[in-house]
């Protein structure tokens, strides 16, 4: 029999949890002057250009509002469009220089911030929720 206060207390956890990496995301953008969106999407970014559709998939973006994300961070010089090499008739979206600093700092920033939220755990517990968030996420992001 599965204990129904368990899996709510895990729900509820995870809830939380969601909530405070946003507000990570959210406090680390502002700070660098971007959206969290528009920080998303250059995290996104950091391996390499990829194209609409798969970043529309990413970000849970319809493809127009993914244009409108693209077309504002590229008049900040941040994300240029390039040609899909696989496909003459798609576009993939990559980070130019400066977008690709600020993708690295923005991201380094919000690491070390969790980073550090976790410090206060024995090595074990943290050890452990690693293994089982990343477990999650290989079910779950296939």
């Amino acid at each position: 029999m599965i204990d129904t206060t368990v899996e709510s207390e895990f729900a509820t956890a995870l809830v939380r949890m969601s909530h405070l990496v946003q507000y990570v995301f959210v406090d680390v953008s502002r700070e660098h002057g971007i959206t969290p969106q528009q920080a998303q999407l250059l995290c996104m970014l950091i391996g390499g250009p990829l194209g609409m559709s798969e970043l529309s998939r990413l970000l849970h973006l319809e493809k127009s509002s993914l244009s409108g994300l693209v077309d504002r961070v590229e008049r900040r010089d941040l994300v240029t469009r390039v040609g899909d090499p696989r496909d003459r008739r798609t576009c993939q979206a990559g980070l130019t220089p400066a977008g690709e600093q600020l993708a690295r700092d923005v991201h380094n920033e919000i690491s070390a911030r969790l980073d550090a939220m976790g410090q206060t755990l024995p090595d074990a517990d943290r050890r452990h929720a690693t293994a089982a968030i990343t477990a999650l996420l290989a079910q779950h992001t296939r």
